[in-house]
């Protein structure tokens, strides 16, 4: 029973991806004008640098309102090594934010180039540091520590969260780009994600299934309870100033897309958390029934359960701080501006934040009894019966 569930909701997950497959995400970029084929970003080194002033623009404007005439910025020459136009010396304005000591001799960037055209002359702009190396590096040591840790598993883990990231990429993502239906598209991404991972990294087993099973009713409930939560707070999904360019980015129903957006962000945030939960009660409740062969369905749940409320209680922090730290720039601005915390906490963006915690808590926390009742239940009814073992024994006796 619980396979062949398994089994169907992969197919109506399949099946909602093929109906909100996504259209072109090139055609609303063209819409937003930002398609600009001409622009070539490619690798330059840094040769010295330079302080000097320029006039100042809006974003320069100082706390209490005013805006000078100049500021000090850093004008950056570089050598270009790749594209096109390898080999050229050029100059550039390095973003505000970066300074002399920031990029020495030697330091690997990119820029921006724009061929001449229109009459206009060719121009080089700055865009980031060259940051290959040292990420690549990073990524090479987490697989590195993935495998002399967690061995086979761990390498496979790491290769479920690659396969992971590309539904994301290639289908998520420009799936709310295109203005399809985002719960839908988000929890379909979510059990397809889950069942490859699951099964890839923990092998297939009942406890696997078990924990799947779990998962998706999970996931069915914080999307639930996250649409009611947005819908009676009022939860604005154009809280910043990235919303509102977002927004205008995605046409003349940039709002509404948005708020797809947002529930799409609850169904995702509480994804990981969730899955690992299910996969410990799931091998928790296993282990019980292994320990104590004759252990019947109530003593199997209530151990399961007190496994699993101690592992809630470290979960619900993650999620929390989880968020806290990525929030940390705005909880500090709100420190200086001297606001009230109730009237903080109501505010759009916390308010965002304050409903994809609580969505995702309560889903945690409904998915732990859930999963380790349907584990307890597959524990007791996969053992052998105890009637058909008495009477293949006494079969082999006569």
């Amino acid at each position: 029973m619980l396979v062949g569930g398994v089994v169907l909701i992969a197919l109506a997950a399949v099946a909602v991806m093929v109906w909100t497959w996504p259209g072109s995400v090139h055609e609303v970029a063209e819409d937003a004008g930002l398609a600009q084929t001409d622009v070539q970003y490619v690798s330059a080194t840094v040769t010295g640098t330079q302080t000097t002033t320029c006039d100042a623009t809006v974003e320069d404007t100082l706390a209490d309102g005013t805006q000078p005439s100049t500021v000090t910025c850093l004008k950056v020459a570089a050598h270009v090594t790749s594209g096109s136009r390898a080999g050229a010396d050029i100059s550039v304005y390095a973003t505000a934010s970066v300074t002399a000591a920031d990029v020495p001799v030697g330091t690997r960037i990119v820029v921006e180039r724009y061929p001449a055209a229109d009459g206009q002359a060719e121009t080089w702009a700055w865009s980031d540091f060259r940051r290959t190396v040292p990420l690549g590096t990073l990524g090479l040591a987490f697989l590195l520590v993935a495998g002399l840790v967690g061995g086979w598993r761990g390498l496979r883990a790491v290769l479920g969260l690659a396969i992971a990231l590309v539904v994301l990429w290639v289908y998520l993502l420009p799936a709310l780009i295109t203005g399809q239906p985002a719960m839908a598209a988000s929890l379909a991404a979510s059990v397809a994600i889950m069942v490859v991972v699951a099964y890839l990294t923990h092998g297939p087993s009942l406890r696997t299934t078990t924990a799947l099973v779990g998962t998706v009713a999970g996931l069915l409930l914080i999307a639930g309870i996250g649409a009611l939560a947005t819908y009676a707070a009022h939860i604005n999904p154009v809280a910043g100033e990235e919303d509102y360019r977002l927004a205008g980015m995605l046409g003349d129903d940039g709002v509404a897309r948005l708020r797809g957006v947002f529930l799409a962000s609850i169904v995702l945030a509480g994804l990981g958390v969730l899955n690992d939960v299910t996969i410990t009660q799931a091998s928790a409740v296993g282990e019980l029934a292994d320990a104590a062969p004759r252990a019947g369905f109530t003593a199997l749940f209530t151990g399961g359960m007190r496994i699993g409320r101690d592992h809630l209680a470290s979960t619900v922090y993650t999620i929390a701080f989880a968020y806290a730290g990525a929030a940390l720039p705005v909880l500090l601005m709100l420190q200086l501006y001297e606001l009230p915390l109730g009237q903080t906490l109501g505010q759009g963006v916390f308010a965002q934040e304050i409903v994809r915690t609580a969505a995702g808590a309560i889903g945690l926390l409904l998915a732990i009894p859930a999963t380790t009742a349907i584990a307890a239940a597959v524990e007791v009814r996969s053992r052998p019966r105890p009637a058909a073992s008495a009477a293949r024994s006494g079969q082999g006796t006569a």
